[in-house]
């Protein structure tokens, strides 16, 4: 077996810690576990030892019998992310997928994740059907394997849930901006603090204006530009010592040109130029999309609390196509066909939940109980117009054709879809002994949907051994659960259209450790996982010339096998590390057109490592790699993407004024200006940026 010199280095860095690390303490204690700061440096922040999204409650990494990962805000700042995916990256165990039509798309373990039940917002079902507002989070949590116990449908590679910045009592006021080479600008504000002397009313809020130029451009010269604009308040207030309330409000509003992407060659190679876009210049989209929200708590003593929410996401979006169809053995300079049209989509999610956790002892042995329910309310409305008129054949080296007199506004008939569910579930986790914990739960899901009721209950268990108080030896087995969205295929444009589809459900064993050294302050994990997916539906671009635009089939069976190991934390007082591996093996199975393929971007190695030295307390460099394997591009496993690795760099220097800290950051991406391919099929591929160069100045008060 080869392995690439980024693995080795990964592996070096992850397992010499194990073999350098000195004997914890005998027993475990009930307590939670010590937080220790590493000494002295203002750039601290890569340690986590809890994740709540994963049990729904405040339970230790080392008490949490599943694999996850929390992507801590000092990383996303270091960074300068700006997206979702450049934080993403940062675990090996997600691949990103196609980037078309301004959003992204990503893979965890192999399984791709779905717009409507892929994500999570501070606990709540999210629609991701957009670029998330990153300057809002203060985490991100990859949590792995089934969670539909918890959190209801949900695919079988996990979640990520996006935990947002909360108010607090300390006054902040941070002003940021950042450039790049291509002129592109963001203006950030993060403001918080005690609005009333008592500190019980408190506020947070952010503002974003970014202005976007990309390195790709169109055929009539024109580079894609995109404008986006956030606004965020959350506001809390303690009623009384037990109880609080927290309301929430943002809004983005993002408008981009479309790029759906590279063509690819039966060699895997980008026909033409690799920064042409095949749309038009005057093809856009305009999304808006607004979140409003209440939560509250309240402690009936030191042992029960219960905790309710409630969140209105309304999510608006033009979307003015030319839809350009990549023809079969297309060669540069050949004619393609658009099909233009201009579309409206209205999505609405209504999400509730409420939570009674205790913890109590029971015949002398400790509980951590949970019992719950949420619920999902789902409207979806769309109003679409094109004309067969419209269509034109384009050639490279012509006039740009001028946008088509077409409107969505003259649709007179909505497309609409709507659908309910809740969910009731139970979890336990029980302490036997200091050594010993097991975790059983359970759900009951209910969907009501014309032509498409489902219901299922779900079963999840976990055990845990601490030989000591920094490891953890673990096993879980755990079940999901996705409805298909009807009982047939709906699209009229594909080839199957009226088929019967049956619901989806997944079944994960996984093994893992995990320690924690250096006086607590780097976490290691490792996992084995072994995921099981019956009833995939899979959408394959038609290029024959029939009247079709794709065929879908529900392929009988999916399974992803492999391991992951990852290190994040202090490895000395001075250098810091996020690194992980994953080896993958994913395949179709009981299909007779796919069985022993590989879906398309599920590389069978992939790593990642982000790290940070402190040369004094004012001065330090970052450095990360980010590798992929080779991929397919398509389905039938005949196009293949090559492996690649990008190298990132990044400085930051601190000024201290009175009462003002001023950062500067100076980052490169794509240090070795590498070619590479992303996420993607032959017809919608994304092309990795080349080098690029970005400027912060950050400013505290």
């Amino acid at each position: 077996m080869k392995f690439t010199p980024l693995f080795l280095a990964i592996s070096t860095i992850v397992s010499s810690p194990i073999v350098a690390a000195a004997d914890a303490p005998e027993s475990k204690t009930d307590s939670a576990i010590e937080k220790i700061q590493v000494k002295g440096t203002y750039f601290n922040g890569y340690t986590v030892d809890e994740a709540h999204g994963a049990m729904r409650a405040d339970i230790s990494l080392l008490e949490t019998p599943q694999s996850v990962t929390v992507i801590p805000s000092t990383v996303i700042n270091e960074q300068l992310a700006t997206t979702l995916g450049e934080v993403l990256g940062n675990d090996a165990s997600l691949n990103a997928g196609s980037k078309q039509r301004n959003r992204e798309v990503f893979n965890l373990r192999g399984f791709e994740l779905s717009s409507s039940t892929g994500y999570l917002r501070d606990g709540h079902q999210h629609w991701s059907h957009y670029q998330q507002p990153i300057e809002t989070l203060e985490s991100i949590e990859v949590i792995k394997g089934p969670s539909s116990i918890l959190y209801g449908q949900s695919g079988p590679g996990g979640l990520v849930n996006m935990v947002t910045k909360k108010p607090t009592a300390k006054t902040i006021f941070n002003l940021g901006a950042d450039v790049d080479q291509e002129g592109s600008s963001r203006f950030t504000l993060d403001a918080g603090g005690a609005i009333t002397e008592d500190e019980s009313l408190r506020y947070r809020a952010n503002l974003v204006q970014q202005d976007v130029t990309y390195q790709r451009e169109y055929q009539n010269g024109e580079q894609r530009e995109r404008e986006r604009f956030l606004g965020a308040l959350v506001v809390d207030y303690d009623i009384t010592e037990d109880a609080y309330v927290s309301v929430h409000y943002d809004i983005t509003n993002d408008k981009a040109g479309l790029d759906t992407g590279g063509w690819l060659d039966s060699d895997g190679n980008i026909i033409g130029d690799e920064k042409t876009i095949r749309d038009m210049s005057w093809a856009f989209t305009d999304i808006t999309v607004e979140n409003y929200g209440i939560d509250f708590s309240y402690a009936f003593n030191d042992s029960w609390q219960v905790k309710l929410g409630h969140n209105q996401q309304v999510f608006e979006r033009q979307r003015f196509e030319s839809a350009p169809r990549k023809p079969s053995n297309f060669a540069e300079g050949d004619s393609y066909e658009s099909r233009p049209y201009d579309r409206f989509d209205d999505w609405q999610f209504t999400t509730n939940f409420i939570d009674f956790t205790g913890e109590f002892t029971l015949a002398g042995v400790d509980h951590v109980f949970l019992i719950g329910a949420n619920s999902l309310d789902y409207y979806y409305g769309q109003l679409r117009t094109s004309n067969t008129s419209d269509r034109f054949n384009y050639q490279a080296g012509q006039a740009e054709p001028p946008r088509p007199d077409i409107s969505y506004t003259t649709d007179t008939s909505i497309s609409e879809t709507e659908y309910d569910y809740y969910g009731v579930y139970i979890q336990d986790l029980i302490t036997i002994n200091p050594q010993w914990q097991v975790m059983l739960g359970g759900r009951y899901d209910k969907q009501t949907k014309t032509g498409a009721d489902n219901e299922s209950l779900l079963p999840k268990a976990g055990v845990l051994y601490h030989p000591n108080d920094s490891t953890t030896y673990y096993a879980n087995y755990s079940e999901g659960f996705e409805p298909q969205s009807s009982e047939t295929i709906i699209n009229e444009d594909d080839a199957n259209f009226g088929m019967e589809i049956d619901a989806t459900t997944s079944t994960q064993y996984e093994l893992g450790a995990k320690w924690q050294l250096a006086d607590d302050r780097l976490l290691i994990t490792a996992a084995l996982f072994d995921i099981t997916k019956a009833g995939v539906l899979v959408s394959e671009d038609l290029n024959d010339g029939s009247q079709y635009e794709t065929i879908t089939t529900q392929v009988g069976e999916q399974r992803h096998k492999g391991f992951e190991v990852a290190a994040q934390g202090a490895v000395t007082d001075k250098l810091f590390v996020m690194t992980s591996v994953m080896n993958l093996d994913a395949q179709y199975e009981k299909d007779k057109d796919y069985t022993g393929n590989t879906p398309v971007d599920a590389p069978e190695w992939s790593a990642s490592i982000w790290s940070r030295y402190e040369f004094t307390e004012n001065f330090a460099v970052n450095a990360g790699a980010f590798y992929e394997g080779e991929r397919f591009a398509d389905n039938d496993n005949l196009i293949v993407k090559d492996a690649y690795t990008r190298v990132d760099m990044g400085a930051t220097y601190k000024v201290e004024f009175s009462n003002t800290d001023m950062n500067i950051r100076f980052n490169i991406q794509n240090l070795f200006d590498t070619d590479y391919l992303a996420g993607g099929g032959d017809s919608n591929v994304t092309i990795g940026d080349g080098r690029s160069y970005r400027l912060a100045l950050q400013v505290a008060f």
